[in-house]
């Protein structure tokens, strides 16, 4: 969808990196220290970092086991020129997920991605998180900025009730709440109408889909667990009710 003139650069910035489904992501070649990009599938970790899924035999994770410094762009996918549209570049540094982390964003990651399923337990293939250091964004005619990562990145500070509800969550709404989901993508959203289903959750939002789409609905205030989390999407259905 989209952005609004009203919408401020971190807020643009925030929406790219949860519904961003591709993104071009650039390594180091070793010898040369040329650039190499290709294009990979994108989710995002809780707090928002991009998270990629690689196998070890590709050559830009080659290239990040040698050097871990990387840029990824990610772009709102609309119709339209490209250019006109919003997008972002991250860059900083590819850390690859370790057993603590790894069953998080592999749930998220898989959730955006189901056909991921089928090559994400290969023993060759690691999720990686990039940690930004810088991110610069490209909104439209005068509005080229760079966002500090603080600023963008979802605090995940007494968050780990919430974190560890969130697949319960997600799994609840998409089987027993699905009417729910509809009346966020359309009444508060916009969306078209259609099969509408949540991906995620986290302290700031959930993350909705449909097919090859992505939406990004905000939290009106901070949740750190479950029932928090309960009681915002409840107030979420009221409002998009009021607007029905």
């Amino acid at each position: 969808m989209p952005f609004s003139e009203q919408q401020s650069p971190a807020e643009i910035t925030k929406s790219l990196l949860r519904t961003s489904r591709h993104g071009a992501l650039a390594t180091l070649m070793p010898t040369s220290g040329d650039p190499y990009c290709s294009l990979v599938n994108l989710a995002s970790a809780p707090g928002g970092q991009p998270v990629v899924l690689i196998s070890k035999l590709a050559r830009h994770t080659q290239n990040i086991k040698r050097d871990a410094r990387v840029s990824v762009l990610l772009q709102d996918s609309v119709d339209g020129d490209p250019l006109e549209h919003a997008r972002i570049m991250v860059s900083g540094k590819a850390i690859k997920a370790e057993p603590d982390n790894d069953a998080v964003v592999r749930r998220r990651f898989l959730s955006a991605h189901p056909s991921a399923e089928t090559y994400a337990a290969f023993a060759d293939f690691m999720f990686f998180t990039i940690e930004p250091s810088n991110v610069h964004l490209v909104a439209g005619f005068g509005r080229i900025v760079d966002v500090e990562p603080e600023k963008i990145l979802t605090d995940l500070t007494g968050a780990d009730g919430l974190i560890e509800a969130e697949p319960g969550i997600v799994e609840h709404m998409n089987e027993d709440h699905r009417d729910a989901t509809l009346l966020y993508a359309t009444k508060l959203l916009g969306a078209e109408d259609g099969a509408w289903r949540m991906t995620g959750v986290d302290p700031d939002g959930v993350d909705l889909a449909l097919d090859g789409k992505r939406l990004r609905l905000p939290f009106r205030a901070r949740v750190t667990n479950a029932n928090e989390a309960r009681k915002a999407l409840v107030a979420l259905v009221a409002e998009a009710r009021g607007k029905a």
